[in-house]
């Protein structure tokens, strides 16, 4: 290159590149990542700006990050997404062969093959663990079931945009009840996600979707919920060059959760349920995309909805 040639300059970083790089620091893996304060913030206060939201009378739940091991293999998860899963494996066995597969790492070894699975795992969604947890109380009652549960999640499709994290937040409001309720619930609740967004001023739209399901088998199975319209997603375009990301989605399950636990009314009927996720870490980061790192500049709107100071 001469000394007249310029360098090619190197594009400029894009909204979602330059919230990750200043908010949530990478901790050496894809899709792993630090909140920094302005982040913590933000989330609080959209997380109070969803309770707001709740249902009368729904039931508040808040899980641990892991889950039963049976509890996830009879709900049908590792049916449907096996290569989502997160295991949590353990060392088994006595002191000395504890103590032997810890040093194997001090030789230079592999200490993880020692390792075998514990009875936990990983949980995927919030929802997953009430529905055995309702499916002990015994009938559902003719009015139904409203539920607030929320969780950190995990799931094994690392990335390096901050839109798809590893470990994330979710929170769902659950309907258990009868198929009209269920569904009810679902579409009353689609009606009213736009109007949520656009206090947020998120630019946004809701479309026909279908879960990740796994292999061939899964390829046939998202076809026949689209067919049955049984999910949708809300979009916001994190970036104007890319295809936008689901923030939230609503979910009609049909009566598969209530035959895994037994989930019926007092006739004996079997119940169907019904979820709203709000993908938390994905609003905040559409907040910041869309608005701006300096929340002081943000729209009145979206500080008074979010109660900023």
């Amino acid at each position: 290159m001469s000394a007249t040639e310029a360098a090619p300059a190197s594009p400029a970083p894009g909204p979602l590149e330059r919230v990750a790089s200043e908010l949530l620091p990478s901790l050496g893996a894809d899709g792993v990542r630090a909140r920094r304060a302005p982040y913590i913030e933000v989330f609080e206060r959209l997380d109070a700006f969803i309770t707001r939201q709740r249902d009368t009378g729904a039931e508040v739940l808040r899980f641990p990050p892991v889950m039963s091991r049976r509890q996830l293999e009879r709900s049908g998860y590792l049916q449907s997404f096996p290569n989502l899963l997160g295991c949590v494996s353990a060392l088994h066995g006595s002191e000395a062969a504890i103590r032997a597969a810890a040093d194997v790492h001090e030789q230079g070894g592999d200490w993880t093959r020692s390792l075998a699975a514990s009875d936990l795992v990983l949980s995927p969604a919030a929802c997953y663990p009430l529905y055995p947890l309702a499916g002990g109380r015994g009938p559902i009652p003719r009015d139904g079931l409203l539920f607030d549960v929320a969780a950190d999640c995990f799931r094994h499709e690392p990335a390096r945009h901050a839109s798809r994290l590893q470990s994330f937040r979710m929170r769902e409001f659950v309907c258990i009840g009868t198929p009209s309720q269920a569904l009810a619930f679902r579409d009353a609740w689609m009606e009213r996600a736009p109007r949520l967004a656009e206090q947020l001023a998120l630019p946004s739209r809701i479309e026909p979707a279908t879960d990740p399901f796994f292999g061939r088998v899964g390829q046939v199975m998202a076809v026949s919920q689209r067919q049955q319209a049984l999910k949708f997603e809300l979009l916001i375009a994190l970036e104007t060059n890319t295809a936008p990301t689901a923030c939230m989605s609503f979910n009609y399950h049909l009566d598969h959760f209530g035959l895994a636990w037994e989930l019926v009314d007092r006739a004996g009927e079997r119940a169907h349920t019904a979820c709203v996720a709000f993908g938390v870490d994905r609003l905040v980061l559409a907040l910041f995309c869309e608005h701006g790192l300096d929340t002081r500049r943000w729209p009145p709107t979206v500080r008074k909805a979010l109660s900023l100071p």
